[in-house]
């Protein structure tokens, strides 16, 4: 037994069922440290279930900030993994697509992206239970039971999905980080009405709500920039014309994260002109990149190519609409941004390879 451990630890990353077990030991290691430590934290405490210094709110911060901890420390269990497996046999197990190569920026945004999606899921879930349970408290005992059990199942989920990172997951990530950051700055707004202004209004004041929103903007434009990176890296290329596609489609994925950025970096009540300079250009970068897309890729699935066209048809109606005074601008914005994203996000799922399908009679056993 302590033979397999022992070798586990020295090679952690060997197989799919080694990071299992790797991610279990975590998970082990992460309760046994944190419910002594919240036992000692909450004794003689009786703990709401969600609000300032309640449970929820324990399990929440700490679940975060191990979630981002475990996030690296599962990149470097990769990258360790792809320094030594240049000619090992590993029967054709590659838990990750994307090995070690994602660059430190990449790792860094990801896991601030788990902790945030953590932070937010676990608060969330203990709001809802609050309303379950009205007026009720837990005890120190439980709540430190309660505060290993999901810290551990915070860390387990974390480590696989940094040890598996691959395009799908990514697509995930972006889609869960964007619609829960959206979500806690519209909850936490200090201004109910902030919807008859603009979207960009979330980010103009000095509370949470404005710190969620242009924290979610940067981090999500970091993540798109990665996007590009990895996704378009993906697809084959043979010919020089298909290369410089390739590379350009990689710029303007890129271009656009970066623009995505510039729109947190620059709220738009202290950087106006900046701010609509960025938003202006992500639309266009959107446009070119849809309607370029089948010359720079012609191996993109037709289904693709045609919602992309669908999704610009849309965003122009609805500027017309705007026009003519029929929507507010912030139910423009909100649609233009669910569709925008929902194309990056489906193009990393769908990005094509002008490689034939496998003969299943070459793969059969």
């Amino acid at each position: 037994m302590s033979t397999s451990i022992t070798r586990l630890l020295r090679h952690p990353a060997a197989n799919t069922q080694s990071l299992e077990s790797v991610a279990l030991l975590i998970a082990g290691a992460v309760f046994v440290v944190v419910a002594p430590v919240s036992w000692l934290l909450y004794r003689d405490s009786e703990l709401p279930i969600s609000g300032p210094g309640s449970l929820g709110q324990a399990i929440a911060i700490t679940a975060a900030v191990v979630a981002a901890a475990v996030f690296v420390f599962g990149r470097a269990v990769v990258a360790t993994r792809a320094s030594r497996s240049t000619g090992s046999a590993t029967s054709g197990d590659d838990p990750t697509e994307l090995r070690g190569r994602l660059r430190w920026f990449d790792v860094a945004a990801l896991a601030i992206a788990h902790a945030v999606v953590v932070l937010l899921g676990w608060t969330g879930l203990a709001s809802v239970l609050s309303l379950s349970f009205v007026d009720a408290v837990v005890f120190a005992v439980p709540a430190a039971a309660l505060t290993g059990v999901a810290v551990a199942l915070t860390a387990y989920a974390v480590f696989l999905s940094s040890v598996h990172m691959n395009p799908l997951l990514l697509s995930l990530v972006l889609a869960v980080f964007l619609v829960l950051g959206a979500l806690a700055s519209m909850l936490s707004a200090s201004d109910p009405y902030w919807w008859k202004m603009n979207l960009s209004s979330l980010g103009m004041t000095d509370d949470i709500s404005a710190l969620a929103f242009n924290l979610t903007l940067i981090i999500a434009g970091v993540l798109v920039t990665t996007i590009a990176h990895y996704a378009v890296a993906s697809i084959t290329a043979v010919t020089p014309k298909e290369v410089k596609g390739r590379r350009k489609v990689t710029a303007l994925l890129a271009l656009l994260g970066i623009l995505l950025a510039c729109v947190g970096i620059f709220p738009v009540d202290e950087y106006l002109q900046a701010h609509n300079l960025a938003a202006t250009g992500m639309a266009i970068v959107f446009t070119v990149l849809v309607l370029a897309l089948h010359r720079w890729l012609p191996s993109a699935p037709r289904p693709f190519v045609i919602l992309g066209y669908v999704d610009v048809a849309v965003i122009v109606v609805m500027a017309v609409f705007f026009i003519n005074g029929y929507y507010n601008l912030t139910a423009v914005e909100l649609v233009v941004a669910v569709l925008v994203f929902s194309w990056v996000i489906v193009f990393l799922r769908n990005p094509g390879d002008p490689s034939p399908d496998p003969d299943p009679a070459t793969n059969a056993l």
